[in-house]
């Protein structure tokens, strides 16, 4: 079974830039990059699971944001980055959605079609739901970047504090993912 780092991607890799569809806007955190690459290096495989609501609002198209992460992976690529599969769940909010965070279901998927160990594996992003997320899907541990809208979410978190893992941004969890047992 595969270790593997689950990613959100607006406001956790790259800069959120609210509902995010020109892939010309697309600008990497500090750090990113080097760090998947750490994480990598060190065998794990590399998802990336995202709420799209602005497809499910009309804001831009599935085209667009397959744009977008075209770019991303065009951008990662020259740092010998590889992103292993992307989860996308397209619908807004109010619409019914298997995969829309936090439900754990991507998670799942990941667990049957590439042979994740998911009590080996971590989730990160700058939400309560991508913290949800892991936890729904049995992680080894649940990670709180303040970049996007970690910072905000760091404040309101409350009880569901003592279950995270708060870093300032990707390097640092990718720092402290590599010191924890294998």
């Amino acid at each position: 079974m595969k270790r593997a780092v689950f990613l959100d991607r607006d406001g956790t890799l790259n800069v959120d830039k609210h509902y995010l569809s020109d892939p010309e806007q697309l600008e990497l955190i500090p750090g990113t990059g080097p760090a998947l690459e750490r994480l990598q290096d060190a065998g794990f495989l590399l998802i990336i699971v995202t709420n799209q609501s602005g497809i499910g609002r009309g804001y831009y198209t599935e085209e667009d944001m397959h744009a977008v992460n075209r770019r991303l992976i065009n951008m990662l690529a020259p740092m010998g980055v590889r992103l292993t599969k992307i989860y996308y769940s397209p619908e807004a909010p109010e619409q019914p959605s298997v995969g829309r965070k936090p439900s754990p279901a991507f998670l799942f998927a990941a667990r049957d079609d590439l042979a994740v160990d998911l009590a080996r594996s971590f989730m990160v992003g700058d939400k309560v739901i991508d913290l949800e997320c892991g936890w729904n899907a049995g992680v080894q541990q649940s990670m709180l970047v303040r970049t996007g809208y970690g910072a905000e979410t760091e404040s309101k978190l409350g009880d569901k504090a003592a279950r995270a893992v708060v870093v300032d941004d990707v390097q640092a969890a990718a720092e402290w993912i590599l010191k924890q047992p294998a």
